[in-house]
């Protein structure tokens, strides 16, 4: 753990097309070598396929998605006497939701489809039904967290 003062929280724009912050953010994590007009297209593009496949307004798709995403619990190491535990704490809203982000960006990095557009609205859509790679990481990180309530007093 650094020693040093913590690190300043920098505020982020809101996107240019819906003026959200969350856009702005999913969209900053998205981009490639700096690479934001291209990681705008990917994201805009995703969510005119997501409309035209589900007959739904794209943006409370992707808000769907993403609340179902956000994990309530995870694990985190804590060192007593020698042993290191994975200790279940509740995560903080911040980090709920760039753990959401991150898991929906690397699950459509996975996936199979052609174009980078198509996999991520496949996968936007798939976390809003409550199915799909990133859901499964969060079940995976909640089973974790339940496997290891015995460790919960260790907590600080």
């Amino acid at each position: 753990m650094g020693r040093r003062r913590r690190a300043q929280i920098r505020r982020v724009q809101p996107d240019p097309k819906f003026n959200s912050i969350l856009v702005s953010r999913f969209i900053n994590y998205l981009l490639w070598d700096g690479k934001k007009s291209t990681a705008q297209g990917i994201f805009y593009g995703a969510l005119k396929v997501i409309e035209k496949l589900t007959k739904e307004d794209g943006l409370t798709v992707f808000e769907r998605a993403l609340n179902n995403v956000k994990p309530v619990l995870e694990v985190r190491p804590r060192r007593v006497g020698g042993a290191t535990y994975q200790i279940p704490m509740e995560v903080r809203a911040s980090r709920k939701e760039t753990l959401a982000i991150r898991w929906v960006i690397k699950a459509a990095r996975t996936r199979s489809e052609h174009r980078m557009e198509e996999r991520l609205a496949q996968e936007i859509i798939a976390a809003s039904r409550n199915e799909g790679i990133a859901i499964k990481k969060r079940e995976e990180v909640h089973r974790m967290a339940e496997a290891n309530k015995a460790f919960a007093h260790f907590r600080w």
